[in-house]
């Protein structure tokens, strides 16, 4: 191994130490402070030449853009971004201190550590790299490390996309987290994930009202009895399997890989191909709503006049009608239901010369991999972009241990990544990004 590709390798552990021990919480309801760590990342740039942009869209809620010019502007240009900010970690359930960024049993160790300052580091060793080399990419690329993707992103990617929409001017893709990761199958072929496909979101909020009373007498309108009622029945309900194009990509794909029969009627049986992951490509072949906060009543034997929950909705491309229409039908006409969150779905074809060049840096340093689309459960800034007419994928590549449940580390206890996969990731990176 030559000696440039171990000093790219080096200088990611280094950075991704560096970003995990910088404190960057996001404790949500505007609660979050990116300052330090934006300054940081600030400065990384500044030490090799690279001028970047501070936009604070309130009180130390801080966005970095940075523009490398590429050897033919005219060109359509790339925006390569990520978070900077993270869920909060309690230390008392870890096994390390999760803002140490240990280096343990072959992993880097803290909150971050996978959702995202891994790909931040990536990012920032390689344009480091560019810099010293004088490197010039094939195209303009606008890095951004955008302030609190973990609770909506309102300080941060729709902030810019909103008030600074000139930064991303001329660029027509995107590429971010979520995508490029490995998992492999039963038969030991390798499956890397890029992300070209999002379920939507509709947080919201159930109100039931009824009459108050003593908690002695009998009450037939009792607030608290009908939102329960409604609450068990979302919980409990069976969404009807829905699968979009991506979806039916995926499985062929996943078919072909492992000798399974492709059966468009019911790709369940595919899953169990996918191991501990299944559980998030499951709730991909549907809408849910799970109920995740209840709140009601003050005393033991006041009855409240009203009681309230909050349900995290989210659907497919293409089925959003359909899942306000059943949450409807299922808390009946007394119940209601108010939006907290709404964000849109996405859904881009798995094809194309930026796709092929993710497919081709794959390759090149893994020969095994097999390259698959996916639709993510959850979301990222992409969502902002694409109002802006920016295509999104999700491409941060890392080759995984067989063993290892990456999706189970995502704002989990012990969150990790490992040093290989993180190695052989940023190499990966590199090869896309001098190639797309």
């Amino acid at each position: 191994m030559n000696q440039e590709r171990i000093s790219l390798e080096e200088e990611t552990i280094r950075i991704c130490q560096d970003l995990i021990r910088i404190p960057s919480v996001n404790f949500g309801e505007g609660k979050g402070d990116e300052s330090a760590i934006a300054a940081y990342v600030v400065d990384a740039l500044a030490q090799v030449g690279i001028t970047a942009d501070v936009y604070e869209s309130a009180p130390n809620r801080v966005n970095v853009i940075a523009r490398i010019s590429g050897s033919d502007s005219s060109r359509p240009g790339l925006v390569l971004h990520g978070h900077i900010d993270v869920v909060p970690a309690d230390a008392k359930d870890w096994s390390v201190d999760p803002f140490s960024g240990e280096i343990k049993d072959g992993f880097i160790w803290g909150r971050g550590a996978v959702d995202m300052k891994n790909v931040d580091a990536m990012i920032l060793a390689i344009v480091r790299k560019w810099k010293r080399e004088g490197y010039v990419p094939p195209r303009d690329i606008v890095l951004a490390f955008f302030a609190d993707e973990e609770a909506g992103s309102e300080y941060g990617s729709r902030f810019m996309t909103a008030k600074h929409p000139e930064v991303f001017a001329g660029c027509t893709e995107a590429v971010s987290e979520v995508g490029g990761f490995s998992i492999t199958v039963k038969n030991g072929k390798r499956l890397y994930f890029i992300e070209t496909a999002q379920k939507g979101i509709h947080w919201i909020k159930l109100t039931a009202k009824g009459n108050a009373g003593h908690g002695s007498m009998i009450n037939n309108d009792n607030a608290v009895t009908a939102l329960s009622e409604a609450v068990a029945k979302i919980g409990k309900h069976i969404w009807p399997q829905r699968y979009t194009k991506t979806i039916k990509s995926l499985f062929t794909h996943v078919a072909k890989a492992t000798g399974n029969k492709y059966d468009e009627s019911d790709f369940r049986p595919l899953l169990d191909e996918l191991g501990p992951a299944k559980r998030m490509f499951g709730a991909t072949l549907q809408n849910t709503a799970n109920p995740t906060m209840l709140n009601s009543g003050y005393k033991a034997n006041v009855i409240p006049q009203s009681a309230s929950a909050v349900v995290d909705g989210r659907f497919l491309p293409g089925y959003e009608d359909e899942f306000n229409q059943t949450i409807r039908e299922i808390v009946g006409p007394d119940i209601e239901i108010e939006t907290i969150t709404r964000d849109i779905s996405l859904e881009v074809d798995f094809s194309g010369d930026l796709v092929e060049a993710m497919i081709q840096a794959l390759m090149a340093e893994d020969p095994d991999a097999i390259a698959v689309p996916y639709l993510m459960s959850g979301g990222t800034d992409n969502k902002a972009l694409s109002e802006l007419g920016i295509v999104g994928y999700g491409f941060a590549p890392l080759k995984l241990p067989a063993d290892l449940d990456f999706m189970a580390l995502f704002h989990g206890v012990d969150e990790r990544v490992p040093l290989d996969g993180l190695k052989c990731g940023v190499h990966m990176m590199e090869r896309f990004l001098k190639n797309c």
